[in-house]
């Protein structure tokens, strides 16, 4: 697994996009966090810890990235 990954636009498996900004490090343990928003919805800011956004799901029987890297954010 990297220790960082490309900011920009990233599709979920489940069919929504995101944009990534950038990774984080928690103060106190050192985790590291993707900071990333919604291209839908209410577009918040979320956090997931950088070990699951880069993590493999089981989609009839596929194994799928749970986000894969789709292109540059153009803003």
């Amino acid at each position: 697994m990297q220790n960082t990954i490309k900011p920009g636009i990233y599709l979920h498996y489940k069919g929504q996009y995101y944009r990534v900004y950038e990774v984080a490090q928690h103060s106190e343990d050192e985790t590291l966090y993707v900071v990333y928003r919604p291209d839908y919805g209410e577009r918040r800011l979320w956090v997931r810890p950088l070990t699951m956004f880069c993590d493999t799901v089981e989609v009839n029987g596929e194994s799928l990235p749970r986000f894969k890297y789709i292109k540059p954010a153009s803003d």
